[in-house]
């Protein structure tokens, strides 16, 4: 009996010795197969949210993205007199978020449906969120102008990362993607870049022109290329309010 390296084999091949039965072999074909099955079975968007390697170019995924780049077209033409218009737009475009929320247009997503905001969301001019996989803010948190929170990531070897025929004839690539959570009381400025699997944590500030590329922890205020704590945020930093 021949095993061929299989990544859904693996599991199974322990229990094989060479007195395994017809039984049992059967019993582990039928196993293998239903892997098969199920993995055959899942949506190409089941995948995405999972962070598996899918293809983009499923007529499912294509439809989502479809509807979100129409939805803010419309918000990106809005007037400033146009308020109630705006909000409803926002309410169709983010998964879900909460009380009072303002976004500058333009914006853009990529499904819109896998971000969720928190209460009192601002951000300002040019804000991008390719939402392949979940992007959570929390509450209270700002964007400055020219911000990209981007969640997807190719393949680094070419071979996997290339264009490839489809039965169609179409092309398409493999992609997966990395979610990214931003805690309660953040402030993102000018020109962050914000990539795949990062957290950042409550009451962080991160500096303008930064490229956040792993984890920022609370109470700090972090920048540069790659993103680094600089000093912790403390009571120092307080400024005095009008009427304090």
């Amino acid at each position: 009996m021949t095993i061929h390296h299989d990544k859904m084999a693996y599991g199974r091949i322990a229990p094989l010795r060479e007195d395994a039965g017809e039984e049992a072999l059967a019993a582990m074909a039928r196993a293998l197969s239903s892997d098969a099955e199920r993995e055959e079975a899942m949506r190409e968007y089941d995948k995405m949210i999972a962070g598996e390697l899918y293809n983009p170019s499923d007529e499912e995924l294509v439809a989502m993205r479809t509807r979100v780049r129409k939805l803010f077209k419309r918000y990106n033409d809005t007037s400033e007199d146009e308020q109630e218009e705006r909000q409803a737009l926002l309410h169709e475009i983010f998964g879900s978020h909460g009380e009072f929320i303002y976004c500058e247009p333009p914006l853009r997503f990529d499904y819109g449906k896998n971000t969720h905001v928190g209460d009192c969301f601002f951000s300002n001019f040019n804000l991008v969120i390719l939402d392949v996989a979940p992007v959570n803010i929390g509450k209270q948190c700002f964007i400055g102008p020219n911000v990209s929170i981007v969640t997807p990531v190719h393949p680094m070897l070419a071979r996997d990362r290339i264009m490839r025929p489809a039965p169609d004839g179409t092309k398409f690539d493999y992609e997966y993607a990395k979610p990214i959570t931003i805690g309660d009381n953040v402030w993102l400025a000018a020109n962050v870049t914000v990539c795949g699997g990062v957290t950042i944590g409550d009451n962080s500030v991160i500096g303008a022109g930064s490229v956040v590329t792993r984890d920022i922890p609370a109470n700090v205020f972090a920048a540069g290329n790659p993103c680094r704590v600089i000093r912790p945020v403390t009571e120092k930093d307080k400024m005095k309010l009008p009427n304090e």
